[in-house]
């Protein structure tokens, strides 16, 4: 009987953010980052023994080889024989919703289960890693830190979802896959912004500010460190050469908007990854009035709202 496995991750929205690779083999990061796991958006992953590789995403081969050179590595570190991949998604994929997070998250946990190697929570981050450097955070739930712990880069669980149930609203503003990749952009800013040493600095200071609202349940100043990380990733971005652009005016907007909210008394601040989406985090009583304001931007295609997940898993 041939092995096969099933599992299921969900993306992460990262409050300090993954943007800069370490100079070194193993797809490092250059600085630690802290997320939340979204429970609404799912990517399932089965992986089975077959007699040639093959990769399926979303019905069809993938654009590009990345994950097909990271099965290869793996194969080739535990021995493992051809592989028959197939995964869904059920949201948009890479147009900035962390679908390459979920989606190796989900791929390393199902290798994991149908060939019975035995990993870790850690070492499934640490191979995740490898593949998307934000994958690891989406091996563990809740908010997760990704941090170097005695010499090895692998995600930590700091809460887990329940520990501080906020809510997520996400607004939509493109279903189009972005036209530069992270993996790209962020070394076109390591080798040409001006503003990237001063990143890496101010990044690690971030990180421990967040680690810390995060461990205090400060809802205000996890905001404040969050935005400001957020704009300061997306200046970084802008200040590379050329240019990179990930936002459109619905994006723009919808940041003005959170924050007269926020002005008005509701507990909501933004954050927006590597794409035009806006991720609105709440506390649960300021989710619905947050929701409305953010649906009823021109420009805005869908609105999601969301808990807070758990790591990855195997689906029955």
């Amino acid at each position: 009987m041939s092995r096969s496995a099933s599992a299921i991750a969900h993306p992460n929205v990262a409050l300090v953010k993954y943007w800069g690779k370490a100079p070194v083999a193993g797809n490092v990061p250059a600085t630690p980052s802290l997320s939340i796991t979204l429970d609404a958006f799912t990517t399932t992953t089965t992986v089975r023994e077959a007699k040639r590789s093959s990769v399926r995403l979303n019905g069809a081969p993938p654009k590009d080889n990345k994950v097909q050179r990271f099965i290869a590595t793996l194969r080739k570190a535990f021995g493992l024989p051809p592989l028959g991949v197939e995964t869904r998604n059920d949201f948009p994929t890479g147009c900035g919703l962390a679908s390459s997070a979920a989606g190796f998250a989900a791929l390393v946990t199902a290798m994991d289960a149908a060939f019975a190697l035995g990993m870790s929570v850690a070492e499934r981050s640490h191979w995740a890693r490898r593949g998307s450097g934000s994958a690891a955070r989406s091996i563990v739930g809740g908010f997760g830190a990704l941090c170097e712990d005695g010499g090895q880069w692998q995600a930590q669980e700091l809460l887990p979802p329940q520990a501080w149930p906020l809510k997520v609203v996400v607004a939509i503003t493109s279903r189009q896959p972005k036209a530069v990749g992270s993996t790209e952009g962020m070394e076109r800013a390591r080798l040409t912004s001006p503003f990237y040493p001063g990143w890496l600095a101010s990044t690690r200071e971030d990180y421990l500010a967040a680690h810390r609202a995060v461990r205090e349940r400060d809802f205000p100043a996890l905001g404040r460190v969050a935005e400001a990380n957020c704009l300061k990733m997306h200046a970084l971005a802008l200040s590379s050469a050329p240019g990179l652009i990930y936002w459109n005016g619905a994006t723009v907007e919808g940041l003005h908007r959170i924050r007269a909210l926020r002005e008005a008394g509701e507990q909501t601040f933004f954050t927006v990854d590597a794409g035009p989406q806006i991720k609105a985090v709440c506390a649960a009583e300021s989710v619905g009035v947050v929701r409305e304001a953010l649906a009823a931007l021109p420009g805005v295609v869908e609105v999601a709202v969301s808990g807070l997940g758990g790591g990855a898993r195997c689906q029955a």
